[in-house]
């Protein structure tokens, strides 16, 4: 018997913390691919490296950017807080043309391939070709995404913060995983501190919950819903 934590396991886990990554398999891909069917003609092609930022505006003119490989993540400037991280395909900028376009950045996780396009132009190919549904199931999919990942950091314990964060750093894809420290994926997602993270994940180590190798997160053995 464990004796690391005083946990109740349950046999069925709460699907609180599951459905998020089954989020991923809900991806319109026919549909943001339609998008990069006609988006991606008059692109300019951007030449990327591991851990590069991009800006939404550059000389006065915002953009869209289109993923046709690799994967990156949305930052938040001002504190740097990871807000999604996606996988090609995809297009980034449409749902962001009312926000500051200061507020938000993108990195790179690797070498991706990317291309640009001026966001007015983007729009103007959008409406002349008729593709408000598919740029609205991509929408409806980022907003979920978002929406999903800001409750399940709000009104929580820390626990239940770290818990559903490994499942969905577990539910990234490899490359992203052997990146990134697990304590690093969780911190630039969450208000917790490294200490309290740290604390909980050495004892789920210890307890045989999850795998890791150098820090990165290997796998997943049915983490307990309750500390």
């Amino acid at each position: 018997m464990r004796e690391v934590f005083q946990m109740a396991v349950y046999e069925q886990q709460n699907p609180f913390f599951i459905e998020s990554s089954n989020l991923r398999n809900k991806k319109p891909l026919a549909e943001i691919e339609r998008l990069l069917a006609h988006l991606t003609p008059p692109a300019n092609k951007l030449e990327t490296k591991g851990r590069q930022t991009i800006n939404y505006m550059d000389n006065d003119q915002r953009k869209c950017f289109l993923l046709h490989k690799g994967s990156v993540s949305l930052y938040r400037s001002v504190d740097g807080m990871v807000l999604n991280t996606e996988s090609a395909p995809f297009v980034f900028g449409m749902s962001t043309q009312m926000t500051d376009p200061d507020y938000l950045f993108i990195r790179t996780h690797d070498i991706s391939e990317v291309s640009w396009l001026p966001l007015e132009v983007a729009n103007q190919i959008i409406a002349e070709n008729n593709l408000w549904r598919p740029l609205s199931q991509m929408l409806i999919y980022t907003v979920t995404r978002v929406y999903d990942h800001c409750t399940k950091i709000s009104s929580l314990s820390s626990y239940d913060i770290i818990r559903y964060q490994l499942y969905e750093l577990m539910s990234e894809t490899e490359a992203i995983r052997n990146s990134v420290s697990i304590a690093n994926y969780i911190q630039s997602r969450t208000f917790l501190s490294r200490s309290s993270i740290m604390k909980i994940l050495a004892q789920l180590k210890a307890g045989g919950y999850i795998v890791s190798e150098r820090g990165c997160l290997q796998a997943i053995k049915n983490i307990p819903l309750k500390y």
